[in-house]
């Protein structure tokens, strides 16, 4: 009995120390030297005051502001706490009348329901992404020029000027983050 308990206290005190002590602290010390804005939470203060983080969708239902993905967090909507999808698969009643009852929301706002770009009707694995498609900012455009009576072309150079292209340079589409784009517009 002692030969085997032995080795298997060791290898605990051994593990336990690697995997929590070791390893969070490497893990830290990365973080903070390679990616310091990211590992302290992306945040966004104005005069003191926080408005968000830039790595967290923003739930918006206003017309004058630019609407993200829907969020499938709970209680409430882009609840960190709640982060992770709805595990509602394609064939789902209760995702498709999810995406049926967006999409007429999104119809009445916009005027129609037709070309609704997906990501505006369905949310995020995580349910907290703060970015759209550059296709589903200027798919809002006529929405948001109407609702603060500006010219939409002055909201076409905002995303513009909001754009980051492909992650790494080629992963995925160009990309808008909702929360800048919608700080940027009201300070405007």
């Amino acid at each position: 009995m002692k030969t085997e308990l032995r080795p298997a206290l060791v290898m605990l005190i051994l593990l336990t120390i690697i995997t929590g002590i070791v390893y969070p602290v490497l893990v830290t010390l990365a973080g903070q030297a390679f990616f310091k804005h990211e590992a302290e939470g992306s945040l966004i203060v104005s005069d003191g005051h926080l408005l968000g983080s830039s790595l967290i969708g923003q739930t918006y239902t206003d017309p004058s502001h630019f609407f993200g993905r829907p969020s499938a967090t709970s209680p409430q909507p882009s609840n960190g706490l709640g982060s992770g999808g709805s595990n509602l698969g394609p064939t789902n009643p209760a995702l498709v009348d999810a995406v049926k009852g967006r999409l007429g929301a999104l119809g009445s706002e916009q005027g129609n329901g037709k070309g609704v770009p997906i990501e505006l009707v369905s949310a995020s694995a995580s349910g907290l992404d703060p970015e759209i498609t550059v296709a589903a900012a200027l798919y809002q455009v006529p929405r948001v020029a109407k609702a603060r009576n500006i010219d939409p072309a002055h909201l076409q150079e905002l995303i513009e000027k909001h754009t980051k292209g492909p992650q790494l340079g080629f992963l995925g589409p160009a990309r808008v983050n909702v929360l800048e784009l919608n700080l940027d517009l009201d300070h405007k």
